[in-house]
This record gives structure tokens, C-alpha cells and sequence, in this order.
């Protein structure tokens, strides 16, 4: 098993962390890529995460947001405000088909979105703090159901991090080599939010279409329109998505039904854009039905926000990674990145920073997340631990005077 040592080259031995630590993270890591668990159903998980917290040193840890845990590690000065790090824990259902000796063996659940390495360096992280405390408490966050948007929310529901100054967090991303580091300011990640829309008609036979108020030529123009909305009305400078990716009308070939709907998501990066996507969907909705004498019905989830880190928070990671890592180890995100993420609920509640970290060996290919056949680097398990610890600790000192963090 090889790691990464300082300025991101790849080198046999502990590198970034003790041998033996590492040796344990990656076991973690294996045992649940093999047994992986969806949201909301990681019991067998969280209890491996329990043992593996005692085993290096972390005795303080509460189960909280039906099937997550929140550790607590003790700072230095109890009376610095704490800090926290994040870790997902959930899976998805996915059949893999990676080939790998610790491939699943949960049919049709699959760790296609490296939750497994997050946990492992959440885990990680809990043991460098706890062998060398920040100046504050830390707290390590396991989070359940990351994957339908609802764990972040469970967690902070339960008031486990109410009195946190600063939160980091990571997941790993193959379009980067181990030993890169994406920490910038800004918004990292979009909104989700996902809609249905039905128009009511008026049924008939096939033979007849004059008879009928015709949902399903108005469902066709429906999904045209909605494409006007980023085209015509969102800035071009901002990005912005809307898709339709479920259509479902009729019974039979011969018949014209009474109904049809569409069902699809829409993404942004900034909260105004957010908020006209949502208005222009229910406006072009109401008056495309109208035009074909058709009632629409529109439902929008309260989805996920977009992701914006910190400035202070930014920096703050961006120089721990450069510590651990060297020079030239942090990187542009280069484009933006439309896939939601639920730790922008917590970034609503207290500044701080989302990293993505590396994890594809130099020559490797780059394996799309949510793929049957993604697979990690695990060396990327000693970048995310200790570049996450650093970051903890280096915010806990900022905020020790109590003071702001420039």
C-alpha cells in the first residue's frame, strides 16, 4: 500500500500519517465499500464508525439524526468555540461492478460516490486531533443520507453542532490527482431542487382529437419552454440547469388521456438565481397549459441550496492543505461543479469550507461518480484525514481570541 507524502508524490511508507493509522483507515475504508448501507439504513455502519473511534482514542461520541454520529474531541482551551469536520456515510442503489476484491456484497447497493473514503478520513482526522489537539473542540461528524439531501438537516435538527463557529468538509473527486486540493471561495456546488408539473386536460378517442383538451401536445410544448429559462433568462455569466428527465402520459396508443406530467431538476449557484428559476417554471407552466386549454398543477421541493464557502473558511483550509502538501498543491475547481451537495445546509448555519480532494493516480482514467465502475486512489484517505485535521486546527486558532479569523 503506498500514500502521499508532502507535496503531493506518491511514496512508500506512512507519508502524511503513522503506518499504522493508515493501514487501519484503509481497512475501514475496504470493510465498508464491502457492506455498503443507503440513507437513513447505516446501522451496521455507524457501529463499525463507533468501534473505529474508541479503537484510536475518541471516546466522546453520540449517535444523533437516526443513524449518524457526532464525536467530540477535546481542545487545548475549553473556552475556544468548537469547530466541526464532516464525513457522508451513505451509499447508493447501484449494482457495482468494479471487479474489486472488497466489492460489494449488499446487491444493488454500491459506495459509487466514495462516502466510504469520506468516513475512513473522518475517522482519520478524529485520531490526529485526538493524538494532537486543536486549540478548541472539534467535532467529527458522520452523516447519514447525504445522497437524497436529507442528513445534514437530520443533524443539525438534532442541536449537535448548534454551537460551532466554522465547519469543513470533503469528498473526493477523480477529475483531480492525488495530492490536489480544490479550496476557494465561493460557490462550489448547485442548488437541487426537483419538480412535477401535470396538465390536466380532456380525454378522447385517438380518431378524435377535436374533442379533446390534449395533455399530451401541451406536456410537448411544456418541455421545449422550460428550456427558454437558462437560455433567455438567466445571466450567461451564471450557471443554471433545467432538465426534464420523466415524462409520463396515456394508456393506450388509440387514446388521447385526461392527464400527463413531466418531472425533472433544476440547479444554480447563487440564491437569486435559484429563486427565478423556481418563479419562471410555475409562470411558463401556467400559461403554456392555458394556451392549449389545459390546467397545470406544479410542485417544487424544497431541495438542496447551492454550496458557498467562506472566504475566511477558504483560506483557512487552502493554507493547511498547502502545509501538508506543499506548494502548489492547491487548485482551481476550473469549471463549476452542478451536482448538489448537502452540506450546504450547514454552511447556512456557520461559515466554512467544502474541499474537494484528489483521487485519481497519475495515468489512471477519469471514472465519472455515481458509476458502476468508480473506484478511488486510497491514498487520497491520508490527504483528506490530514488536510481536514489541519484545517480544524488552524480555524480553532483563528477563532480562539474570539475575535474574526483575518
Amino acid at each position: 500500500m503506498r500514500t502521499v507524502g508532502p507535496r503531493g508524490n506518491e511514496r512508500g511508507g506512512a507519508g502524511l500519517i503513522p503506518a499504522a493509522l493508515h493501514h487501519r483507515l484503509v481497512t475501514l475504508r475496504r470493510d465498508l465499500h464491502e457492506h455498503p448501507e443507503l440513507s437513513f439504513q447505516e446501522k451496521r455502519t455507524v457501529s463499525v464508525l463507533e468501534r473505529e473511534l474508541a479503537a484510536v482514542g475518541v471516546q466522546r461520541v453520540e449517535r444523533v439524526g437516526e443513524t449518524g454520529l457526532v464525536a467530540r474531541i477535546a481542545g487545548r482551551d475549553r473556552g475556544c468555540p468548537p469547530v466541526a469536520v464532516r464525513g457522508d456515510i451513505d451509499a447508493l442503489p447501484i449494482q457495482e461492478a468494479t471487479g474489486l476484491p472488497f466489492a460489494s456484497t449488499n446487491s444493488g447497493v454500491m459506495h459509487a460516490c466514495g462516502h466510504d473514503v469520506h468516513a475512513a478520513w473522518a475517522v482519520g482526522a478524529a485520531a490526529l486531533l485526538a493524538a494532537q489537539p486543536a486549540q478548541g473542540d472539534v467535532l467529527i461528524v458522520l452523516q447519514p443520507a447525504e445522497e437524497i439531501g436529507e442528513g445534514a438537516r437530520a443533524i443539525i435538527e438534532s442541536g449537535a453542532l448548534d454551537e460551532i463557529r466554522m465547519i469543513f468538509g470533503a469528498h473526493v473527486d477523480r477529475r483531480f490527482t492525488v495530492g490536489q486540493v480544490v479550496a476557494q471561495a465561493g460557490a462550489l456546488a448547485a442548488s437541487a431542487d426537483n419538480f412535477e408539473i401535470e396538465l390536466l386536460g380532456r380525454g378522447a378517442h385517438g380518431a378524435r382529437p377535436h374533442e379533446s383538451a390534449d395533455p399530451v401536445v401541451g406536456l410537448a410544448a411544456l418541455v421545449t419552454a422550460l428550456q427558454t429559462i437558462v437560455a433567455r433568462r438567466v445571466n450567461p455569466a451564471l450557471p443554471a440547469v433545467v432538465t426534464v428527465g420523466m415524462i409520463s402520459a396515456g394508456t393506450a396508443p388509440n387514446v388521447i388521456p385526461d392527464r400527463a406530467s413531466l418531472q425533472g431538476t433544476m440547479r444554480a449557484t447563487d440564491a437569486a438565481t435559484r429563486a427565478m428559476l423556481r418563479d419562471a417554471l410555475g409562470e411558463i407552466a401556467t400559461h403554456v397549459a392555458a394556451a392549449h386549454g389545459l390546467q397545470a398543477r406544479v410542485a417544487i421541493g424544497a431541495g438542496v441550496p447551492p454550496v458557498v464557502n467562506d472566504a475566511d473558511a477558504a483560506r483557512l483550509a487552502a493554507d493547511a492543505a498547502s502545509a501538508v502538501l506543499g506548494a502548489g498543491a492547491v487548485v482551481p475547481l476550473g469549471t463549476p461543479n452542478m451536482a448538489a451537495e448537502d452540506f450546504a445546509f450547514y454552511l447556512e448555519r456557520a461559515p466554512g469550507c467544502f474541499l474537494r480532494i484528489g483521487a485519481r493516480r497519475d495515468g489512471e482514467a477519469v471514472i465519472a461518480a455515481h458509476s458502476p465502475q468508480f473506484d478511488v486512489a486510497e491514498e487520497a484517505i491520508a490527504v483528506g484525514a490530514t488536510v481536514l485535521a489541519e484545517a480544524a486546527r488552524r480555524a480553532s486558532a483563528a477563532l480562539g481570541g474570539g475575535g474574526t479569523t483575518r
